[in-house]
């Protein structure tokens, strides 16, 4: 695979079964509710890994995504365009395409994993600015990613060495392969490290994501793209930002969002 350019920083802009939230007509790129949930009473802030805690823009996840329609090839022996297609299926109606594939097709998920984050990491950017806010954040600092350990923490050493911030890293292995938005996803996360959803904080790009951390008390965050980004591998559903009561606020700029809290 071809190296990419390091993507450019964001520019600020404020703004138990399958869970998919279909696209709605209004949309909003600012707080979504009328009084924006303060975070002052937050001590544990839990983040996504993928398109959060580096830019969509970078499209390092685009690579896994090629690879993934590879692996889909290999399994299902439908074309090309037939096989990718039911990866998007799988991705947006199990959580992860892993997950799909298990279900549906039984396959090994450590040789998924281990072949589908063969990937180069150079497109991600050092960004100290958000390592320095999320070392100022009171309280608990963890990941949690339908990725493994082994991908995490490659994206946090180009980010800066920044694995030393958190806790856990809580992976897909460590939710016995039950992805988010699957409410054991959570559940398992929040009975391992002790975690009162009442006072934690969710951030995730995917809206789908913010479903069960808002029912279960956490003040939730999405992480966007920026208004004008667009990507021939990503469908509408990944950029969805419908404005529902359960993503609190939405920010293009997660550092930015981290030094200036609500």
């Amino acid at each position: 695979m071809s190296a990419q350019q390091p993507c450019n920083l964001r520019k600020d802009v404020k703004s138990g079964g399958v869970l998919y939230i279909p696209p709605m007509t209004e949309k909003l790129t600012v707080s979504t509710t009328d009084l924006p949930r303060s975070l002052s009473h937050v001590t544990d802030w839990v983040f996504d890994l993928d398109n959060t805690l580096y830019p969509r823009e970078c499209n390092l996840f685009a690579q896994i995504d090629l690879l993934i329609s590879d692996y889909m090839v290999g399994v299902t022996q439908l074309p090309y365009d037939q096989a990718r297609a039911l990866q998007k299926t799988y991705y947006r109606d199990y959580g992860t395409t892993l997950n799909g594939l298990m279900q549906r097709h039984s396959v090994d998920p450590d040789h998924f994993l281990n072949t589908v984050h063969a990937i180069d990491y150079s497109p991600v950017s050092e960004h100290p600015g958000l390592i320095e806010a999320i070392k100022r954040l009171p309280g608990r600092k963890f990941i949690l990613t339908n990725g493994d350990v082994g991908h995490a923490t490659s994206v946090l050493r180009r980010l800066g060495d920044a694995d030393a911030l958190f806790e856990d890293i809580f992976d897909i292995r460590a939710m016995s392969y039950r992805p988010k938005p699957l409410r054991e996803a959570y559940d398992t996360f929040f009975e391992k490290h002790g975690i009162d959803a009442r006072r934690a904080a969710m951030f995730d790009d995917l809206e789908k994501n913010l479903l069960v951390p808002h029912e279960t008390g956490m003040v939730t965050v999405q992480v966007v793209a920026g208004a004008d980004f667009a990507h021939h591998q990503v469908e509408a559903w990944e950029l969805d930002r419908t404005g529902g009561d359960h993503v609190h606020h939405v920010t293009a700029d997660l550092a930015g969002f981290l030094v200036k809290l609500p």
